[in-house]
């Protein structure tokens, strides 16, 4: 296993994890087992992910922005990254819901299905509808209002408050731009050292990835109701994976024209941050992986990367926007609901800034689909429909995700002068200048 490179042994680990899945759930008693002594290490991967998330984000930003230098540059990037970002979101959203009225995965549903589907989940239906419901209930400049912390420290205890541990780094960054270098000196320095320490913690941590998949994919095996769920779900998944896969088509045009680098160099040199980007089901823990990509293998300078990145990785959704789309139109559809163009239009718009506001960690995009769901009059109990084929699905979204990052960097590096050769030679034999 020594001589394995670390994304085969993962593969192993998920590999592995499904069979023991299969066989323990064909056991009287394996499911409780896996459950009981499989299941936790899973879940301990998962924490030790969320515990360097905010760290991550903090050291970056602070480092990112005070690299920069000037606020001018800053104005200038950060315009041209929110309004990129907001694009590509929309056009995800849009791309959804064409496909699920095409598709219309939901009449493959079945009632006794569903009814299962319900009476197994609802524990788990009941905690996200209670969770949507305190954001519901706000008026519509609260996410403007939450944006700003009352405490930073506070903050800090929660990875959903991603937002706010982005406003404070940004403007603690200004902050070390506006006063003299000489006294912002050993400030940056500390961050900096900071960032790279947490980097090591995610190397770390990713020595015990394939036995953290391992321990997820047993456990989801065996949680699964039964067989026929996965027949019934089988054209929900299929319409979230085309989508998907249309985006990843999509950021290729857009690094071609844009960049004129050829989509071979680009998925080459970001297929390790996909890979794990899969299985992981985190866009905030890939970070690290992501930003060596674009700086080393793709030419993006770290001014930039620092920038853009880390800003992406909480707020550039785009898997998860299209996913929440498919979703929402897919569990109307079993309902046998036919939702207006209106209606699918404001789905566009709620989806989009719900993708904002989710944390870059795994299973956030499910909170944040209750209030697309809400805002369509869809029925939430709707949700457990999809649970079980939830955590593969976020998955593939976190790799939509992870690969619009690292597009938008690049067409924002492009557009102020910042894209140059990688940084890493003879990297790939195929890489020709310009190309």
């Amino acid at each position: 296993m020594k001589k394995l490179a670390l994304h085969w042994k993962i593969l192993l680990g998920m590999l592995f994890g499904v069979i023991v899945g299969v066989i323990m759930a064909n056991i009287d008693g394996g499911k409780e087992i896996v459950q009981d002594w499989i299941k936790p290490f899973g879940k301990i991967f998962i924490n030790s992910l969320k515990l360097i998330a905010i760290p991550l984000i903090l050291a970056a930003l602070i480092t990112g922005v005070a690299d920069l230098k000037d606020i001018s540059k800053l104005s200038k990037m950060g315009g041209r990254t929110i309004v990129t970002y907001i694009i590509t979101t929309v056009i995800a959203v849009s791309i959804g819901l064409v496909l699920v009225n095409i598709i219309n995965p939901g009449k493959s549903i079945t009632e006794s299905t569903r009814t299962e589907m319900v009476k197994n989940y609802g524990d788990n239906t009941t905690k996200y509808k209670a969770e949507a419901k305190n954001q519901k209930q706000t008026g519509p400049l609260q996410a403007l209002v939450d944006l700003v912390p009352q405490n930073i420290f506070k903050s800090a205890t929660s990875n959903r408050n991603m937002l706010q541990i982005i406003f404070f780094a940004v403007f603690f960054g200004i902050g070390l731009i506006l006063i003299p270098e000489e006294k912002g000196k050993i400030v940056k320095e500390f961050f900096s050292g900071f960032n790279e320490v947490i980097l090591k913690m995610v190397d770390l941590i990713m020595l015990a990835a394939p036995y953290g998949v391992f321990a997820l994919l047993a456990a989801l095996v065996v949680e699964s109701p039964s067989l026929d769920l996965f027949k019934a779900l089988g054209w929900y998944a299929l319409t979230v994976v085309l989508g998907l896969m249309i985006m990843i088509v999509f950021y290729n045009m857009l690094v071609f024209v844009f960049t004129k680098r050829k989509p071979s160099f680009f998925m080459k040199a970001m297929s390790p941050a996909q890979l794990l980007a899969f299985s992981t089901s985190s866009s905030a823990a890939t970070l690290p992986v992501t930003m060596e990509r674009v700086t080393e293998h793709i030419g993006v300078e770290e001014e930039v990367a620092s920038f853009v990145l880390p800003i992406g990785a909480t707020i550039n959704m785009d898997g998860t926007s299209l996913y929440q789309a498919v979703a929402a139109v897919f569990i109307a559809q079993a309902f046998g609901m036919d939702l207006t163009f209106g209606t699918q239009l404001g789905i566009i718009a709620t989806a989009t800034m719900a993708s904002i506001g989710s944390a870059a960690v795994p299973g956030a995009g499910m909170v944040m689909l209750v209030g697309v769901l809400g805002y369509a009059g869809i029925p939430e109990a709707g949700l457990a429909l999809i649970f079980a084929v939830d955590r593969p699905l976020d998955m593939c979204r976190t790799v939509v995700n992870v690969t619009g990052d690292a597009a938008v960097s690049m067409l924002v590096a492009k557009s102020v002068d910042k894209l140059g050769e990688p940084n890493v030679k003879n990297w790939d034999d195929n890489y020709e200048e310009g190309n």
